[in-house]
This record gives structure tokens, C-alpha cells and sequence, in this order.
């Protein structure tokens, strides 16, 4: 349950504290007008902050946090019928009390400030009903609306920067084990793999012929082992939060002639969002191949703004004529209609390609980054 958790209970505590509040003030006051209903009301609030201190441990839903306020509301109403007449107004607590604020702050540990505010604006608004009308001194019941709200709102507050904090913190142990899996490899990897394969790359040249061409492939190969090791081990989307970062799947393109650059830190996107990014990269170097050469260079860069994560592909071949994309289009070839731009444009995207004949193409990239959770 994490640092979360830890909310939950106190929020048990309070209720147990709450209630033991309410029976004080109501076996002390004196004089009520239907006690034995008002030992009632006790009895339903002790039974309901079992039922919540229970449920809220194991499983938490908006049914039952609806039910928490109706029923708190509804033990507050009762106060007219328990107490003298005028009691609410004449500045009396409700028979609830203090306890009346546990779903407030229930809703601001599951939702957040703004369903912090909204379930105590509610309560508030049952409150001033009671103690507002007519009273001798507005600014008790105000004061006491005023305070349920700013509870709400700083709850939420502090529990949504708690939760990012725990994702942080959960990131950095990941990225932390991964960089120690990352250095066990490479020392095994560089000690085999990688010499191997910069020998066949270097024998090959010094031969020629046909072997040039396996030691060409064998270099990339090498390149692209170097740049996943580098990497590391995809640690991405076991947080729970169903992200993955778009920079460890690009950097996987990085070979002898692509140079992906990216920031150390993860480009978060959606699973699919971030396959469907990766996939129409792959689609716009397999044009760069197909239309410049094996030996073209091509460049991938990715960042993110906090707005949108932008992925840019750019090469310096022949580019591309005028009008040639829509005359492609027509004629059936849907490499970058498809490809490309439907792959982006399908998860909310957009593309831009710039190019001028004789300097290289340009593909822009554009997919909005995940919004974070409101709170």
C-alpha cells in the first residue's frame, strides 16, 4: 500500500477519535429533547467507522466514498430532532461534531484537493443549513465550513505530491538495479561479444570483397549491442503506471550510420502510444535506407517540453520533390501515409516533414505528452 497507506490509517484514527469526541460532547451536554435517539446517532457513526476503517484498508471505490457522505450527512440532519430547539443556530455543534470531517478527508486521499473541496463543500453546505440560519454569530458556522474545505484542499494537495514522490523514488530504484544489471552485462558482454564482432569488422576491410560487406554488418551489429547495453535492461511500465520511455526503444535503432540522441532522463509515454512512436521511427529509417543508400546517415533526436515529446527524424539525402508524397499517396505507396503519418495521427499526432530537394528530409514527430494525474 506504500506511503499511501499510511493516510488510510490515519484517517481510521481520527474517525475512532472523532466518534469518542461526539459521545464525550453528547453524554456531557445534558438536556437533550430525544437522547436515546441521540445514543442511536452514536451507535450508527461507531458502526459505520468500523465498516470504513475495514473497507478502506482492503478496497476503495466511489460507491462507497458516496455512501461515507451520505451517511455522515445524514447522522448530521439528525441534530434538529436530537437536540433542544435552536441549538444549531444558538452556535451548538451537530451531534456528528468532529467526525463529520472523515469522508472529507477520505475523498482527498483517493481523488485528490479537488475531491477533497467537493465532499466539503457538501458537508459545509449541511452545516450552515443547520447552525447558519438565524444565528447569533454567522462567523461560528462560516469558520467552520471554511476549515472543512481547506482541509479537503490540503490533503489532496500533499497526498498527490506524496504519490509522486513514491513514483520517483520507485523510478530511481529501478533505473538504480538496472544500472548495476547494465555494468554485469557489459563486462560480460565487452569480454566476448563485442570483441568478436570489432574483429570480423576489422578482418573483413582488410580483406575486401564480399567480406567488407560482413564486416560492414558486423560493425553495426556491434554498434547496436554497444548502444543496448548502454541502454540497459527495459525497465519502463512496472510502476504500475503503464508508461514506457520512448528514448530506450529508439536508442535500439542506434547503428553505424543513425545516431539517436535522447535524454537521460525517461520520455514517458502510453505502451501504445509509445510502440506506435518507435514503429514510425523504424518506417521513416527504412525510407532514408531505401531512398538514400545503406550508407546514409540519418539522425533521431527525442525531447519533451513537459507538453508533448517531439521525435525528429532528419537525413541529407536527395530529399523530396514537390508534391511527391500526394503523387506516392495516389498511386497506392502508403509507406509514409501509413507508416508515418497514420500511425501518429492515430494516437493523437501530428507530422510534419520538411524537405528540400538536394538538403535531406526533416520528419517531425509530435504526440502529446500523458497528462498528469489531477488531484
Amino acid at each position: 500500500m506504500g506511503i499511501e497507506g499510511s493516510f488510510w490509517r490515519a484517517i481510521a484514527v481520527y474517525r475512532v477519535a472523532s466518534l469518542g469526541y461526539a459521545a464525550l460532547l453528547l453524554a456531557s451536554a445534558g438536556g437533550y429533547r430525544h437522547p436515546v435517539a441521540g445514543w442511536s446517532v452514536i451507535g450508527l457513526m461507531a458502526v459505520w467507522t468500523a465498516v470504513t476503517t475495514v473497507a478502506y484498508s482492503t478496497a476503495r471505490s466511489r460507491p462507497l466514498l458516496v455512501a461515507d457522505v451520505v451517511v455522515t450527512l445524514g447522522c448530521m440532519l439528525a441534530s434538529p430532532y436530537v437536540q433542544e430547539t435552536g441549538a444549531g443556530p444558538a452556535g451548538v455543534l451537530p451531534i456528528t461534531a468532529t467526525w463529520v470531517a472523515g469522508p472529507v478527508l477520505a475523498w482527498a486521499v483517493y481523488g485528490g484537493r479537488r475531491a477533497g473541496a467537493l465532499a466539503a463543500v457538501v458537508l459545509a453546505l449541511g452545516d450552515l443549513w443547520l447552525r447558519g440560519l438565524g444565528a447569533a454569530d454567522v462567523s461560528v458556522p462560516v469558520n467552520g465550513a471554511v476549515l472543512l474545505v481547506l482541509a479537503g484542499t490540503v490533503l489532496g494537495h500533499v497526498t498527490r505530491l506524496t504519490r509522486q514522490a513514491e513514483e520517483r523514488l520507485q523510478r530511481a530504484v529501478e533505473m538504480e538495479a538496472a544500472g548495476r544489471e547494465r555494468e554485469r552485462l557489459a563486462r560480460g558482454i565487452h569480454d566476448s561479444v563485442l570483441q568478436v564482432l570489432a574483429l570480423v569488422q576489422r578482418r573483413g576491410l582488410e580483406i575486401g570483397g564480399e567480406a567488407a560487406e560482413l564486416g560492414r554488418l558486423a560493425g553495426e551489429q556491434e554498434a547496436a549491442l554497444r548502444e543496448m547495453v548502454r541502454g540497459g535492461p527495459d525497465t519502463t511500465g512496472r510502476s504500475g503506471s503503464g508508461l514506457v520511455d520512448v528514448g530506450a526503444g529508439l536508442r535500439r535503432y542506434t547503428t553505424r550510420t543513425v545516431t539517436v540522441s535522447a535524454p537521460a532522463t525517461p520520455l514517458l509515454l502510453p505502451a501504445g502510444q509509445a510502440r506506435e512512436v518507435v514503429a514510425a521511427v523504424g518506417a521513416a529509417l527504412d525510407n532514408v535506407r531505401r531512398h538514400c543508400g545503406d550508407d546514409a546517415r540519418a539522425w533521431v533526436l527525442a525531447e519533451d517540453d513537459g507538453v508533448s515529446v517531439t521525435v525528429t527524424v532528419r537525413d541529407e539525402g536527395p530529399g523530396i520533390l514537390p508534391g511527391r508524397l500526394s503523387e506516392a499517396e495516389a498511386e497506392g505507396r502508403l509507406g509514409v501515409a501509413q507508416s508515418i503519418r497514420g500511425r501518429i495521427t492515430g494516437i493523437g499526432g501530428t507530422v510534419g516533414i520538411t524537405s528540400v530537394p538536394g538538403q535531406g528530409t526533416e520528419v517531425e514527430m509530435v504526440v502529446p505528452a500523458p497528462v498528469p494525474a489531477s488531484g
